[in-house]
């Protein structure tokens, strides 16, 4: 009787025991992978994260690591394990060139630094970067920036613009969003012209001009006939939706002209696309 107990009691053991390894091999409750990625055959979730927005400084593949860029955008991180049978199967340099390829594959470029991937693609206008790092082949770990303009949702006040055109004639306006290389102005720009509207209505004798500006991707001219069109638009929403008086108001296009910070970086380009008023 004593042996039958001490099967059965070894038998239930092994089984919560094999209960327990089966579902460490799950993915983390909540991780799934990245569109971009399959992950690699007899790996698991181990962990993940993600933000709505966030930075990472990388060597840029285009250039093959001669610069570098800081990216912000939504942010992922997953992080693998291998499964049950698994352990010690491939190499680092094997699963590398597995991401690498399959990066290539679909139009993107890569640059290896110490045997570390970084990785660039441009696809539908959409920038994705990504970083892989791998320790003994087993343990994988990637981090994606789907790169994008934060969501600005603290906006400059009227009080903040009627300030700053008494100080120096003409203030930025950095809430008034357009697609790329279009003039339509998106819906998350009404905080931003909500504020214009209420700086003309309740100062009716200022009179400003809307200045569109770009940063230099593109060509001069395009730049320019972008910038007035923008600028067209927002005295179009001023007038209509927020019944601003039309006299109050004239557009212009300046483009690429007058930088505020040097087009060299991400960071300074934004700073460029803005609309300005300036005092008549």
């Amino acid at each position: 009787m004593k042996k039958v107990i001490a099967v059965v009691y070894g038998v239930v053991v092994a089984v919560v025991l094999m209960g327990s390894f089966a579902f460490a091999q799950q993915d983390k409750k909540g991780c799934k992978d990245h569109p971009l990625f399959t992950r690699m055959p007899g790996t698991y979730i181990y962990d993940c994260k993600s933000s709505e927005f966030d930075a990472r400084e990388w060597p840029d593949p285009d250039t093959q690591g001669k610069t570098t860029v800081k990216v912000e955008g939504k942010y992922y991180f997953n992080y693998y394990e291998p499964q049950k049978g698994f352990e010690g199967k491939r190499s680092d340099l094997q699963v590398q060139r597995n991401y690498q390829n399959a990066m290539k594959k679909i139009g993107g470029s890569v640059y290896e630094h110490r045997g570390d991937s970084y990785m660039k693609l441009l696809k539908d206008g959409k920038e994705i970067w990504s970083y892989v790092t791998v320790y003994r082949g087993d343990i994988i770990k990637i981090e994606i920036i789907e790169k994008e303009a934060m969501k600005q949702e603290v906006t400059a006040d009227a009080k903040f613009m009627s300030e700053g055109i008494s100080s120096t004639g003409h203030v930025a306006i950095y809430g008034i969003y357009f697609d790329f290389n279009k003039s339509d102005v998106k819906p998350e720009s009404e905080p931003a012209l909500s504020e214009i509207a209420k700086l003309l209505t309740g100062t009716p004798n200022l009179k400003v001009f809307i200045v569109g500006h770009t940063d230099n991707v593109g060509g001069v001219d395009f730049n320019m006939k972008l910038s007035q069109a923008r600028a067209d638009a927002v005295v179009k929403a001023l007038t209509t939706k927020y019944k601003v008086n039309p006299q109050s108001l004239k557009a212009y296009g300046v483009g690429q002209l007058a930088p505020v910070a040097p087009n060299k970086t991400e960071e300074g380009r934004a700073k460029n696309r803005r609309v300005e008023l300036v005092e008549q």
